[in-house]
């Protein structure tokens, strides 16, 4: 799952995507608004950073609402730390 997610962050669509939402969750046209792409695009995106784990999504309404899954940000920073801590001598 950590190559997965690894892979996911090296595109930087995706990681304006999750810049966007840093400050709080919002829906589809809160994000499209913010990006020159097509909503097919953002669809593909989104999906693939839900599949990882580092979104989630919930609805109001009919509206999807989405917002970063801080959980596995930890994972991985965890997971760095520990090949930096492990490398220091």
């Amino acid at each position: 799952m950590l190559q997965k997610t690894i892979r996911a962050l090296n595109n930087p669509v995706r990681r304006k995507i999750l810049e966007i939402l840093k400050p709080g969750p919002k829906n589809v046209g809160e994000i499209l608004v913010q990006l020159d792409i097509t909503g097919a695009t953002l669809s593909h995106h989104l999906k693939i950073l839900k599949d990882t784990g580092l979104l989630s999504d919930s609805k109001n309404g009919n509206q999807i609402i989405y917002e970063i899954n801080t959980s596995v940000f930890e994972d991985v920073m965890a997971w760095i730390t520990g090949l930096i801590n492990s490398g220091a001598k």
